[in-house]
């Protein structure tokens, strides 16, 4: 395990004491935790150049239009 030194608010560092006194456990244990959580929580939102695209309804990329009556279906709502 890599020794690290990080730097925490009084309060912060004093809010992690008690919650370890409370389950039993070190401060460092509940740290670790922590960052372990919020690694998880990046890198599952993180996507690869290989990912598909998300779709169109929620900010993915739009396809162009192949020819003039695909442009004139999609405006109708026409299938």
């Amino acid at each position: 395990m890599k020794a690290v030194t990080i730097h925490l608010e009084e309060s912060v560092y004093s809010e992690f004491q008690t919650l370890a006194r409370k389950s039993k456990r070190t401060a460092s244990e509940l740290i670790r935790e922590a960052m372990d959580l919020y690694r998880q929580k990046v890198k599952k939102n993180t996507h690869s150049l290989l990912d598909p695209p998300p779709p169109a309804s929620v900010g993915g990329f739009l396809q162009p239009w192949s020819d003039r009556s695909e442009m004139l279906d999609n405006f109708f709502n026409r299938e």
